[in-house]
């Protein structure tokens, strides 16, 4: 899901940023109401859990490979708001450390999993909870069923993005510019992906840490649901003492264990290969469309290119390396950023607070 530079055209991948980043900017005023500085660790870790999952590729039948994202978990414990923010950072290290998804297509990637992912996801879950209690099973089972629409309205996303190129952007013999699927192409694969694999696994994710916290830490499920009841038998009920961050921690310990799983499929994931891996055969080209190959490249700072070491040895080595590396530095930025962000909005409501009353006098009146 991840485009890289070049299959999108200059212009598509300016049309990305002008629809991106003013909504980044109305997250970090939304995230200042919502995210209480008690709850930046939990955005922090959430983020840092997104770009985990992101990088745990599951192989897909038809030798290609798909991955989750958790934008739906934070859209639902957080806001859909605090979820773009962590989403797009989580990208932005991708794809400047790892060069997984383009820079010129940051934006549009940014759109696809940071917008139409969590809103989606938390539209359906706000619609099909509706009228239910904090710890009624309505709640995971909403959780669920958004994250997979949410997952899969990125997956169109991607589709029609791709889809559109070779229609929009040819020479004059009609041979595409930049990405050489068409939409009859490019559609289906990603739905098969996801619709079948990579959609569950988001719902599995949203819908079980739901199912979880109702039972352990229901205080951070009414960050975003304040006012909603809990039922009366749960607050009747003794609890054992939960430890949920001890419990997440070794769920992320866990995964990234598993990171290397994604190097068992044969291929990458549908329209993220390089120039030299397309099969121009079966898309009836002769040669590397002219813009993907010049655009492909754009970006070569990376640290650990494909989560790897750059002479190729030791791929799993290099996975487990990468996921370390970007967990640790995927939560710091978030926390940094959360901070910044509440730190700004309390200079702004102490300004407003101590903002002298000016007198008759003063205006002149």
């Amino acid at each position: 899901m991840h485009i890289p530079d070049g299959y999108l055209s200059p212009a598509t991948c300016a049309v990305g940023y002008a629809v991106a980043v003013p909504m980044v900017a109305v997250a970090a005023r939304r995230v200042e109401n919502v995210v209480k500085t008690r709850q930046v660790p939990t955005l922090a870790m959430l983020s840092a859990a997104s770009f985990l999952v992101m990088m745990f590729n599951i192989p897909i039948p038809d030798g290609t490979t798909a991955h989750a994202v958790g934008g739906a978990l934070i859209a639902v414990l957080l806001g859909p708001w605090a979820a773009l923010i962590a989403v797009a950072v989580a990208l932005a290290f991708q794809a400047l450390l790892f060069g997984d998804g383009g820079v010129l297509a940051f934006g549009v990637n940014m759109f696809n999993m940071g917008v139409a992912l969590p809103f989606c996801a938390y539209g359906i879950y706000r619609l099909l909870a509706s009228g239910s209690t904090l710890t009624s099973w309505r709640r995971g089972a909403a959780a669920a069923v958004g994250g997979y629409v949410g997952l899969n309205a990125a997956a169109v996303c991607v589709g029609i993005e791709l889809g559109i190129q070779p229609d929009l952007f040819h020479d004059a013999s009609g041979t595409p510019l930049y990405s050489p699927y068409h939409l009859s192409q490019a559609l289906p694969a990603m739905l098969f992906a996801h619709l079948l694999i990579a959609g569950i696994a988001e719902a599995a994710l949203t819908g079980g840490v739901v199912a979880y916290l109702q039972r352990a830490n229901v205080p951070l499920l009414q960050v975003n649901n304040a006012g909603v009841p809990v039922d009366a038998a749960d607050n009747a009920a003794p609890k054992p003492k939960p430890r949920p961050v001890v419990v997440a921690l070794s769920v992320m310990a866990a995964l990234v264990l598993l990171t290397p799983l994604g190097l068992l499929a044969p291929g990458g994931a549908f329209g993220e290969d390089s120039p030299a891996e397309l099969d121009l055969s079966d898309l009836g080209l002769s040669t590397v469309p002219t813009g993907l190959a010049k655009y492909a490249g754009f970006w070569n700072h990376t640290l650990l290119g494909d989560y790897g070491f750059s002479d190729g040895s030791h791929p799993n080595i290099g996975y487990l390396v990468s996921a370390a590396v970007g967990i640790v530095v995927v939560g710091a930025a978030v926390y940094l950023v959360a901070i910044g962000l509440r730190m700004l909005g309390s200079r702004r409501s102490t300004g407003a607070r101590t903002e002298p009353t000016r007198s008759p006098a003063d205006t002149g009146a």
